[in-house]
């Protein structure tokens, strides 16, 4: 009867004679009666009916769907319904172990799932080393002078009224790209303005600068920042930023970038003339990793990891420690702290200096007989007098 009344009005389709037969209004009541017998069939409905109504349902939309899916097929090609497909190539061909791909489905970066990257847990496997860090942070913690900070601008501030020669100068600027990321919110530091700080003046005759250079053209700048202030590049630390604790994805952008960047570069300069076969007194290389593996900051942030201060402290011997560009979050033991963000003062020249003067090395925190048997040594160079060859024993 619905095919001769389509061939006969001219419809669209066996179902589509409802606009052609009834006005608006019928069609108004007609919804109407249905949806009221629906809902009482509802209500006479036994539970069981009921559940057996429903299953049948998804059954028929389930059958819906598979059969929308197959025509799609037909008309498009293949439907991908994981990765699996598209891992031919990689290094696994197990999704849970291609770390690339996880992050591309769930965004949680590959380092997420390096093991041990604390200080706590770093050594479980290697007691000498282990060993090694709880004497050095027991020196360390002896040794040090009680916290000192002073609140100051350092666009106008002399760097030398504070009276002192520094073996270690960490600097934290606010670089201009943390502007630009929408990180910070204070005034940016160009790196012609960074420049232009007198860092020598304050300086040791040997000593080491650390320069936190932010992700891109940063490295650059932060090198001839080094060979303006007189020190020598001579190592990258790289702080590799996990994710764990802020999934999802990144708002953040980086102008120019091509990836996402999820690393810093701080760069280490050293001046004068330290060798790690001679100069144990004053350095002990190869304790710690030129890799920081720790969650990135909060959004808002540009807290910098507090394993950096770690690796300087165990690497230089030297006491005399400054920060530039503190904060009161980076108030530490054995570092002089300055800076705009610092809310207080204590600092006092020559009450400072005469923590040092109290022995011919005050300067040094020394070191014990057990430490110079467990930390890792340089062979001593070559005698160029005689020719002769260190013999394997004193090599250690």
């Amino acid at each position: 009867r619905r095919e001769l009344l389509t061939e006969q009005l001219c419809a669209k389709g066996p179902y589509s004679l409802s606009p052609i037969v009834y006005s608006n209004d019928d069609i108004e009541n007609i919804d109407k009666i249905t949806q009221s017998r629906k809902s009482l069939s509802d209500l006479v409905q036994p539970p069981e009916k009921k559940r057996h109504i429903s299953e049948a349902s998804k059954e028929e939309d389930k059958h819906e769907n598979h059969q929308e899916v197959l025509e799609h097929v037909e008309q498009h090609g293949t439907v991908y319904k994981d990765s699996s497909t598209f891992l031919k190539g990689t290094q696994s061909a197990n999704p849970h172990n291609d770390y690339c791909q996880h992050f591309v489905d769930t965004n949680q970066r590959p380092q997420n799932f390096i093991r041990d990257v604390g200080l706590v847990d770093r050594f479980e496997e290697y007691p000498k080393l282990k060993e090694l860090m709880r004497l050095k942070d027991e020196l360390i913690q002896k040794t040090n002078v009680p916290p000192v900070y002073l609140q100051c601008d350092l666009e106008t501030f002399d760097l030398n009224s504070l009276n002192c020669k520094f073996d270690v100068i960490l600097v934290e600027p606010p670089l201009e790209e943390y502007h630009k990321q929408g990180i910070s919110q204070e005034r940016p530091w160009p790196w012609e303005e960074i420049m232009r700080l007198e860092i020598d003046t304050v300086a040791a005759q040997r000593g080491f600068i650390f320069l936190w250079a932010g992700t891109s053209d940063g490295v650059d700048y932060g090198r001839q920042c080094l060979r303006k202030w007189g020190y020598r590049r001579c190592e990258d630390i790289n702080w590799i930023k996990t994710n764990i604790n802020t999934t999802g994805h990144s708002k953040i952008g980086h102008e120019k970038a091509l990836f996402q960047r999820t690393k810093e570069h701080c760069l280490m300069g050293i001046r004068g003339t330290v060798r790690r076969s001679t100069d144990g007194d004053f350095i002990h290389a190869n304790v710690d990793l030129d890799v920081i593996i720790s969650d990135e900051a909060e959004y808002g942030s540009t807290d910098k990891p507090e394993e950096i201060f770690t690796v300087i402290e165990h690497f230089c011997l030297g006491r005399r420690r400054l920060h530039i560009f503190g904060n009161d979050n980076t108030i530490r033991p054995g570092w002089l702290t300055i800076g705009p963000k610092l809310t207080n003062s204590n600092y006092n020249s020559e009450l400072y200096n005469s923590l040092f003067n109290k022995m011919p090395n005050g300067y040094i925190t020394g070191c014990t007989a057990d430490i110079e048997n467990l930390r890792p040594k340089s062979p001593p160079p070559k005698n160029k007098q005689d020719g002769s060859t260190p013999s394997a024993s004193s090599s250690r």
